[in-house]
């Protein structure tokens, strides 16, 4: 890869302070992308308002300064780009891929919708989702650490929400039309969205955009398996040690800790000596024993 063809970017949702696996997130989109000289960008996905914590936004930019990872460009917030997302909705509605939704998520009774309202059976009296269609679509895409991945979209999803009953816009739809808009090429993040991916490249492809090559890292888990979260009480990074946590997200990511005391020198190393090979292939990992200096 050249710099001229890469620009990755970090996108948390600011629904409370970075934790560890925030960390492995950011930090291996960041030396992906300056090992090669290309470009790192910082995007506040708040377009669920609902789960926004005031404030939030700036601790995690605080935090991202004070552990040395420094973004290109201005932050972009997803609040302020209904606008983008609403011509793309009406595109796919004039295009016939888009419909109206009235199924709650009771009357959907499982992970699949199986496209109640997709003939145009949607009761207007009701709030109204918007969904894609994706009628037997197979999806397939090489994940640069994890090989070939595939999914058929109606079975193992069907068709998906892309503007929700209360009027916010759904994720799927944002992120695509984010990184289309922001000229993204490479996304590195947790496996806990692969299954989103294939959803999201039926967007681009429906959209007309070039397709985003996919790194999907392991999702750092707690002593019980479960994901590192808000929910699950995940503690906030110690801002206050940035190398401590620092080398122990790159324990985690198999890389080499290298020399250096501070943010900077251990960042320096770390672009030198990144090698993606060494991420272990695996969806989820616990999170190491924290290993003071």
């Amino acid at each position: 890869m050249s710099a001229s063809v890469y620009r990755g970017r970090f996108a948390p949702s600011p629904t409370g302070p970075l934790h560890f696996g925030s960390l492995v997130a950011a930090l291996a989109s960041y030396l992906d992308a300056r090992a090669v000289g290309g470009e790192w960008l910082v995007r506040i996905e708040d377009v669920d308002t609902p789960r926004t914590m005031a404030g939030a936004d700036q601790e995690i930019l605080r935090a991202l300064e004070r552990f040395g990872l420094e973004w290109d460009g201005p932050v972009v917030y997803q609040s302020s780009r209904t606008g983008l997302y609403r011509a793309a909705l009406d595109y796919l509605r004039s295009e016939g891929w888009a419909y109206a939704c009235s199924c709650s998520r009771r009357e959907v009774g499982g992970p699949v919708y199986p496209g109640t309202c997709r003939s145009g059976g949607a009761d207007q009296t009701k709030p109204l989702a918007w969904r894609v269609r994706v009628e037997g679509t197979e999806v397939g895409f090489e994940d640069r650490l994890l090989g070939w991945q595939s999914q058929n979209l109606e079975r193992e999803a069907g068709d998906f929400v892309v503007l929700r009953a209360d009027g916010l816009f759904a994720y799927q739809l944002a992120v695509v039309m984010d990184d289309a808009e922001q000229g993204v090429t490479d996304v590195v993040r947790g496996a806990d969205l692969l299954d989103s991916t294939p959803r999201q490249i039926h967007l681009q492809r429906l959209m007309g955009y070039g397709l985003s090559r996919y790194l999907h890292l392991p999702v750092a888990t707690n002593d019980a398996g479960e994901k590192l979260s808000k929910q699950t009480l995940a503690p906030p990074l110690d801002t206050s040690a940035p190398a401590r946590e620092l080398r122990e997200a790159l324990r985690f990511l198999g890389q080499q800790e290298g020399a250096g005391s501070t943010s900077v020198e251990i960042l320096r190393t770390a672009v030198a000596n990144w090698n993606p090979a060494a991420i272990p292939k695996l969806v989820a990992v616990k999170r190491p024993n924290s290993q003071h200096d």
